[in-house]
């Protein structure tokens, strides 16, 4: 059976997109501007995820030219709230508040591709 297009098929057949199963394994995006909605979103993954298991990291993966003070700083408290560790990891830009949420990651947890923009 072929899942559909964006979606992929997991043992027991059941269809899950492709955000949806990365989330599961507990990665996590900010691939655009630091806006009201993808801060919503992250803040609302980071909070569910750390209620279904506070032993597990989270990581989180950075690609932003930066945004919002607001939904930015949201995003930065939850990271300081939630018990599990957030990795943050950058890979092509983390500038402005990007920046600002990269360093909110757990202090030993920190990482930037070697040709990745901290600005």
């Amino acid at each position: 059976m072929y899942a559909s297009k964006g979606a992929c098929t997991v043992p027991k057949g059941y269809n899950f997109t492709l955000l949806n199963r990365l989330y599961r394994e507990r990665l996590l995006f900010l691939g655009q501007e630091v806006d009201s909605e993808i801060s919503n979103q992250l803040i609302g993954l980071m909070v569910y995820l750390s209620i279904e298991d506070d032993t597990k990291d989270l990581f989180l993966f950075i690609n932003s030219p930066g945004g919002g003070v607001i939904p930015g700083v949201g995003i930065y408290d939850t990271m300081q709230f939630v018990g599990p560790d957030v990795h943050t990891i950058c890979m092509g830009l983390a500038a402005s508040m990007g920046s600002f949420i990269l360093v909110g990651g757990e202090i030993t947890k920190r990482l930037a591709f070697p040709h990745a923009w901290r600005q």
